[in-house]
């Protein structure tokens, strides 16, 4: 059985990937993260107190335009196992017997996975996995996993084109715009798509697979797995780690 582990590494690895050209066999043209919002220029006048105040609330207003990362479809995070069981049960008519439990020795998390024909139209059978973190017993990860271990006849076609329609989704759902990124190349694959929401919970799609060099100084990726994540906190997630000073 499939080991399922959490994700924090994969944010930080899209701040150090080094840059140069890419192609995966044509199908993932070349994008740019979102820009930044620009920073005030300098000299400009102090602003009022009413102004400011005017400025929060509009800052408010935009954020609760930007898209909410709660969970994936009925499950919630924060939601505890059997909230979580009937969730999957509601989206999926998952069948207590389908539902197979997981537990994570080294962060001591627990998982519940499940297998969804045709989860994205035509995109073959995925395997889910539900994880609740260490202290808190609750729903931390939503996973998504699209490989030849989830559907004997998956392809890599099928991967780049799971992989495509999901960006393409995702790209258009209203992120905050200075956390989107597409496209950057981490060892073993490409994140095709992160985003996160104004409480900095985050969406991470990544394509696994191996890489060639071509001509042109291409690096070509031979996709095997397609990874989608839901996290709650990417950056400190509630798994085990040892107490400072124990060993």
């Amino acid at each position: 059985m499939r080991k399922i582990y959490l994700v924090p590494a994969l944010v930080g690895l899209l701040t150090s990937v080094a840059a140069g050209p890419l192609a995966a066999q044509g199908a993932v043209p070349k994008q740019k993260a979102a820009p930044a919002p620009k920073a005030a220029a300098a000299g400009t006048a102090p602003t009022a107190a009413g102004a400011t105040s005017a400025a929060a609330a509009e800052t408010a207003a935009a954020d609760d335009k930007i898209k909410a990362i709660d969970g994936f479809r009925s499950a919630k995070f924060g939601m505890n196992e059997a909230d979580v069981r009937a969730a999957m049960s509601k989206d999926f008519g998952a069948k207590p017997d389908a539902v197979k439990a997981q537990d994570n020795a080294s962060e001591l998390t627990h998982s519940l996975l499940y297998s969804a024909p045709d989860l994205l139209p035509n995109g073959g059978t995925a395997e889910l996995s539900y994880v609740f973190g260490y202290k808190s017993k609750s729903l931390i990860q939503v996973g998504v996993v699209w490989s030849k271990g989830t559907d004997a006849a998956m392809t890599p076609e099928k991967l780049f084109s799971n992989a495509n329609i999901l960006r393409a989704h995702f790209l258009s759902e209203g992120f905050k715009p200075d956390s989107i990124a597409v496209n950057m190349p981490v060892n073993g694959g490409i994140v095709m798509f992160r985003g996160s929401d104004p409480r900095d919970r985050s969406v991470i799609l990544l394509l696994q697979g191996t890489f060639e060099n071509k001509e042109n100084n291409q690096r070509v990726l031979t996709p095997t797995s397609l990874l989608l994540f839901y996290v709650a906190d990417a950056k400190s997630p509630d798994i085990f780690k040892l107490p400072p000073g124990q060993f």
